[in-house]
Formats: C-alpha cells, sequence, structure tokens
C-alpha cells in the first residue's frame, strides 16, 4: 500500500513538471523542428549530404523515386508510429507523436526556402558544417523539451529492446546503413561530408541539452587531505566535500575531497594540488549546472 501511495505521488509531480512548463516545451519543440526543417531544406538536402535518419533515407529515396522528400518523411513517421505502438506500447511512442507529424509538415512549408535565401550550395564544407550547427541545435530543443521526431529514433529503442543493445549501438547499426546507402549513391567524398555532419549534430545537441561548462569538479584522493582543504578553503575560498571511501581491490578506507571551482580557476586548483602532493590522485568533469550552496 505505502509503494502504490509513493508511486501516486511520484507521478503526481511528474504530472505538475509536465504541465507548468508545459507551453514553454511546446514552442521548444516547434522552434527546434522548424530549425532542422530549414538546415534540411537549406543545406542538406542539395547537397545530397545522406547523415542518418528518415531525412536521410528520404536523400536515398528521392535519388531512385521521383517521391517528395516531405511525403516519404511522413509516411515513414505515421507507419513507425504504427509500428511502435504495437512492439513498444503507448507510453514509449506517446513522446514521439507530435515531433513525428509536425516535422514533415515544417519540412514541407519550408521545401521553397531556398528561393528566399540565397546560399552557394556548392561549397559543401560550408553547407556541412553550418547544416550540422542548424540541425544540432533544433534536434536540441526538441530533446530537451521532452520530445523526439519519431522516425529511426523508434527503429532505434525496437533494436535495442530486442537484441539487448544500448542505445548508442542501435544508432550506429541504424544510421550506419543509411550513411552507408548515401556513400555507395552519392560518392565517398559526400559520405566525409556527411560524416561531418552526424559528428557537428552529435556536439551541438548535447550543448543544447547541457550547456557549456563554466564548472569543473574535482574528486582527489591524497595524503595531504589537511593541507589540501586548507587550500581549497582558505586560499581560493571554494566550499569543499568530504566522502568516506573504499578501494576496490585493496579494500583500504579513504577519503575524497569534492570541490566545485570556477573553470577560470581550474589551473589554480590543479597546480595547487600538484604542488602539496605529487602523488595526489583525482579526476576533473565538466560541471554543467551548479545550484545551491554558498
Amino acid at each position: 500500500m505505502k509503494w502504490f501511495q509513493k508511486k501516486n505521488k511520484t507521478a503526481l509531480i511528474l504530472d505538475q513538471i509536465e504541465e507548468k512548463y508545459k507551453v514553454r516545451r511546446y514552442l521548444e519543440l516547434i522552434i527546434g523542428v522548424l530549425l532542422i526543417s530549414i538546415a534540411f531544406n537549406l543545406f542538406l538536402l542539395p547537397n545530397d549530404l545522406v547523415f542518418g535518419g528518415v531525412s536521410g533515407l528520404s536523400i536515398i529515396v528521392k535519388e531512385m523515386i521521383p517521391i517528395d522528400p516531405s511525403k516519404f518523411i511522413m509516411i515513414s513517421s505515421i507507419l513507425l508510429l504504427v509500428v511502435s505502438l504495437i512492439v513498444l506500447g503507448k507510453k514509449e511512442t506517446k513522446g514521439s507523436i507530435v515531433g513525428s507529424l509536425l516535422y514533415p509538415i515544417f519540412v514541407d512549408l519550408t521545401s521553397n526556402i531556398n528561393q528566399y535565401i540565397q546560399l552557394d550550395t556548392g561549397n559543401l564544407l560550408l553547407s556541412a558544417i553550418f547544416g550540422g550547427i542548424l540541425y544540432g541545435f533544433g534536434i536540441g530543443l526538441v530533446f530537451k523539451a521532452g520530445f523526439t521526431t519519431g522516425g529511426t529514433d523508434i527503429i532505434n529503442q525496437i533494436l535495442s529492446k530486442y537484441l539487448h543493445i544500448s542505445i548508442g549501438n542501435a544508432i550506429l547499426i541504424s544510421d550506419g546503413i543509411i550513411v552507408l546507402g548515401g556513400a555507395f549513391l552519392f560518392g565517398a567524398t559526400t559520405l566525409m561530408y556527411a560524416i561531418i555532419v552526424v559528428y557537428i549534430i552529435g556536439l551541438m545537441t548535447d550543448k543544447v541539452l547541457l550547456g557549456i561548462s563554466n564548472s569543473k569538479a574535482f574528486y582527489i584522493i591524497t595524503n595531504e587531505d589537511e593541507k589540501i582543504r586548507d587550500y581549497l578553503l582558505n586560499e581560493l575560498h571554494h566550499g569543499v566535500t568530504i566522502f568516506n571511501v573504499k578501494g576496490g581491490y585493496t579494500s583500504r578506507k579513504d577519503e575524497v575531497i569534492l570541490c566545485v571551482v570556477p573553470t577560470n580557476e581550474y589551473y589554480r586548483v590543479k597546480e595547487g594540488i600538484h604542488e602539496i602532493d605529487k602523488d595526489a590522485f583525482f579526476v576533473v568533469c565538466d560541471a554543467y549546472e551548479v545550484f545551491g550552496g554558498e
């Protein structure tokens, strides 16, 4: 009974969060889908840059069959949504419905954008870079809002579920096949530019989701705990947290000092640790969001 009440309370909190940010989430979804549609029609489609997903597949199909990419994306999205409902269920499909239907509509609405924005689409490198940046920024907004554009995302979830592989490996398989299909049709040079697009999309998506790191988190194990603690607290004026830990191999008990500092003080902390204890072990991670504390 307690478990059921706890579950209901958790679900209620989730519903409150979704309701509170509902307008902002849908606004981010619309802007994100608009940006990826513009990137597709302005940079990627004119240069046959097959970068994976249903969008990349539509470029391949267009080369073989005279079908409008937006129509192909719409048909594929609807078919994949039906498959997702059958195989993955309503809960897993819910977040893909709006994006799956909105994306092909926006692709169709922006299909004539080249008539209004005149660009030298012959420069493949610039098209790959700016197409990747714009598409990655847009897809990052879509993911940040808690949606997807469906398509091969659904295939990736199915592959992950039934082949017992990670989503990352599923993406490599599905997008890899599509990108290689593009290379077969459009040549090795186009493939190399497509790889640049894929890399930039991934990079930009992460930047939108996680932001730019303004802080660094230091995890320090040292024999000079007091001196390093004093250096961080009294010289650099940064708070520290102490964890009691046990070595996995030696089973020896020890302490880990955690200290989060602004990125511009990374050098002072790093060199200070080395100066106090040359044998100190520490790990430095990007801290994208830091809240609370004094």
